[in-house]
């Protein structure tokens, strides 16, 4: 291990703050490092493993589909691609799809057709308002729209036309509307930003919003999508479709796949020449999209999800008795929050030193992502792991 630390130290950039380990092995919700320590796993790789590691299915789509054929360019068809394309439409209510390789390159995608729609057939509309506190992805188109100036402090100037308003607060949105603006771009729950769920009210607003003054909205489902709030898409819980819907991480299952969906009348405006990828996803990861789909659909993940979600969420405000430092749980179905009186980075330090990882979305709040599969006995050992290590924060 202290080998291959050293080794990372000199040829990596130190653009992430990294744990101090080296993974070598994966099954399930287990995660193993390079000294053979077993770690219970409750961020599934940041809402990407699903499905949990090493599934045997997926494991068995990547071997068939190399063998089989892995890249071709998007100057040519391929049949899983049209495959995935057909299943996500079908689960998501939208019309047309747009394959990439990202969250970021998504909402990329998704920038580019709202402006393209807004040139087109709203009279030259370019801007796009989003959420203070949201996070969109790290290019620069996505990072204009990421409403954090940390983010975004070293790397002006970024692309003109984002304005921004605090999230959940309907009055300033209509605010911020302006004669040029062409769409909204929201996540529904804020998810970098803390693991804040989307009130009903103002999505509500939002939707008379757009109708009245013919914004496009546009949801960013790139880490609550397919099946991680409960539904395979968190705006089902609402019934308020989107015009532009991107999603990613769960997608690909760690084969890097991202998508762009849009309605029909949205997504006709873009022509050959507009947008494209070299990969785009490719063979691979087509293959291994649609076996997550099919994996989330026949053992009924979302619903799962919804369960131990709300189970969850209960046996942590039952420890909020006997853990004051646990201030509010928040959260839908398996992307869940605990915000605390303390300094959420030495916990999510204390649980990885006692084999368990967690994330410090906030300097206050821890973030939960397990697995939606994820085993009782995994679940459990885990929450002993956490409880333990909450207690030692009790003053």
């Amino acid at each position: 291990m202290d080998d291959l630390l050293a080794r990372a130290e000199k040829v990596l950039f130190n653009n992430v703050r990294r744990y101090p380990v080296v993974f070598t092995r994966a099954e399930g919700s287990r995660v193993y490092d390079a000294a053979g320590r077993e770690y219970i796993d409750f961020l599934s790789g940041i809402a990407v493993q699903a499905a949990g590691h090493s599934h045997p299915r997926i494991a068995a789509t990547i071997r068939r589909q190399a063998e089989k054929i892995i890249h071709v360019s998007n100057y040519f068809y391929l049949e899983e691609q049209i495959a995935l394309a057909e299943k996500l439409v079908a689960l998501s209510g939208m019309d047309r799809v747009f394959f990439c390789n990202s969250g970021a390159e998504a909402n990329e995608a998704a920038i580019k057709l709202a402006r393209k729609y807004g040139r087109q057939q709203l009279g030259g509309k370019y801007e796009i308002v989003s959420a203070l506190n949201s996070f969109h992805g790290r290019t620069l188109g996505a990072l204009a729209a990421t409403g954090q100036p940390k983010y975004q402090e070293s790397f002006g100037p970024l692309p003109a036309g984002f304005k921004y308003a605090p999230f959940n607060d309907l009055a300033a949105w209509e605010a911020a509307v302006t004669d040029q603006t062409c769409a909204f771009l929201l996540e529904l729950v804020q998810g970098e930003g803390g693991v804040h769920p989307v009130s009903r009210a103002f999505l509500d607003g939002i939707a008379t919003l757009c109708r009245k003054h013919q914004i496009l909205l546009i949801l960013d489902e790139v880490q609550t999508g397919l099946g991680r709030t409960g539904k395979f898409f968190a705006w089902e819980h609402f019934g308020i479709k989107p015009d532009i819907l991107t999603t990613a991480k769960a997608l690909g299952a760690g084969v890097p796949l991202g998508a762009m969906l849009a309605t029909g009348k949205v997504a006709s405006v873009l022509a050959p020449g507009d947008h494209s990828t070299t990969v785009g996803g490719g063979g691979l990861a087509f293959a291994v999209g649609l076996e997550v789909l099919r994996l989330l659909e026949e053992e009924n993940l979302p619903a799962r999800a919804a369960r131990l979600g709300a189970e969850l969420q209960t046996l942590f405000r039952s420890w909020q008795q006997e853990l004051p430092v646990i201030k509010e749980v928040r959260g839908w179905g398996l992307m869940l929050a605990l915000e605390l009186t303390v300094p959420s980075g030495p916990v999510a330090q204390q649980c990885f030193e006692n084999g368990l990882l967690i994330n410090a979305v906030s300097p206050t709040a821890l973030r939960l992502l397990p697995a939606l599969n994820i085993d009782r006995s995994d679940l459990e050992a885990g929450l002993s792991i956490l409880k333990a290590v909450l207690k030692e924060f009790v003053k």
